[in-house]
């Protein structure tokens, strides 16, 4: 069973993409919530729970495994997904969307606003790097979005 990474900025569709693929049938952790990360050092940041994502990633399952996240330590697992899916789209329709949800207060400020620029700016070309495909969710819906990720598993 494979192990597939949805990673991308916030306001991508990481958590959307994953609950749909959940709804397909695949195992799937969405892992920004406290159960799987921390705050660490000064300043901190929000990181994966090291043991807890390891037990997590070297559980034997009879499914795939999706999870979705974007964290500064995530790439110390990259070696235990087989897939790595960079979600990606224009900063404005990233802006648009943290803007308009109800279910997470994060990009609501002016300065975590700032933040996802700057992210959008430094840290989006690193995950391209180590992506293994990227899908624009500007142009793509969540369900097609979860249509490609599960052709890629089964080709």
């Amino acid at each position: 069973m494979q192990r597939i990474l949805i990673t991308g900025m916030s306001g991508a569709g990481k958590s959307s993409v994953c609950l749909e693929l959940g709804r397909r049938g695949l195992d799937a952790v969405d892992t920004d919530t406290d159960a799987w990360c921390e705050w660490v050092g000064e300043p901190p940041d929000w990181q994966w729970r090291e043991p807890e994502l390891l037990r997590l990633l070297r559980t034997p399952r009879t499914r795939s495994l999706a999870v979705s996240g974007c964290k500064t330590n995530q790439g110390m697992f990259y070696a235990y997904f087989d897939q790595i899916v960079l979600l990606s789209a224009p900063l404005d329709v990233l802006l648009e969307r943290v803007a308009a949800r109800t279910d997470n207060p994060y990009g609501k400020a002016a300065h975590e606003r700032e933040e996802i620029v700057r992210y959008f700016q430094t840290v989006e070309p690193l995950l391209r790097r180590g992506a293994t495909a990227e899908f624009d969710t500007s142009i793509l819906s969540v369900s097609q979005v979860a249509d490609r990720i599960l052709g890629q598993l089964s080709g």
